[in-house]
């Protein structure tokens, strides 16, 4: 067993009692006494370390946890986001068709038809025109000289027209490309937008028929 001696000052005197000054304590300050304290040394354990291989293997599941958590993280912000993106579609959607629905209702009657483009005599007798525009995907409402855009980022939209008639044995309205009998016209589009450059969601098919009020059957 080794014996291992250490100097240890003191103030002297002090509560620890006075102690004859000796070795280099007395050397350094003549006020400080020194009292030599002897313990049992005692081998310490060695401390043992992570090996190559145990380092490799924590690395290995600490990069695939970190792979999970990025992944989840950046699918549920997609999903946020892709919720959020349906839901302003959709209200832009409502609003056009609002509008849509407002118009027709009060026109005096149908003046010209495609499956992109509508033009009515409105109430005021002046002209009243809905036009798809397939190359910047937006549909336009054209009053004289008030031109007001009702939908953007729109892949498909299609008018059809119908008669007042419907078919025999269903309730169907029978389909028209006469503006004369024209009494309900029906319109249909599908919106899109790209999110982090993919267009991955696209709202649902809006779908809506407006009758013509104020149209009759026939016009002579």
């Amino acid at each position: 067993m080794t014996m291992n001696c250490d100097w240890s000052p003191f103030p002297s005197p002090g509560l620890m009692g006075a102690w004859p000054a000796c070795g280099p304590c007395a050397a350094t300050s003549p006020a400080t006494a020194c009292k030599i304290m002897c313990s049992n040394a005692y081998p310490r354990p060695k401390r043992r370390a992570f090996t190559l291989p145990e380092l490799l293997i924590v690395m290995a599941i600490g990069g695939i946890t970190m792979a999970a958590l990025a992944s989840l993280s950046l699918y549920t912000g997609r999903s946020f986001a892709s919720l959020a993106n349906y839901v302003d579609l959709d209200n832009r959607s409502r609003t056009a068709l609002d509008i849509l629905s407002r118009d027709i209702r009060q026109v005096d009657h149908v003046e010209f038809f495609s499956s992109n483009k509508v033009v009515f005599v409105d109430g005021d007798g002046t002209d009243l025109t809905f036009e798809y525009f397939p190359s910047s995907r937006t549909l336009v409402r054209i009053k004289g000289n008030d031109r007001k855009v009702l939908l953007t980022e729109c892949d498909e939209l299609e008018f059809r027209m119908f008669q007042r008639n419907t078919t025999p044995g269903t309730f169907d309205l029978v389909p028209s490309n006469d503006t004369l009998e024209g009494k309900a016209i029906d319109i249909s589009w599908v919106c899109s937008r790209k999110l982090f450059g993919v267009r991955f969601n696209t709202e649902s098919v809006q779908t809506a028929r407006v009758i013509i009020r104020k149209q009759q059957a026939t016009r002579y």
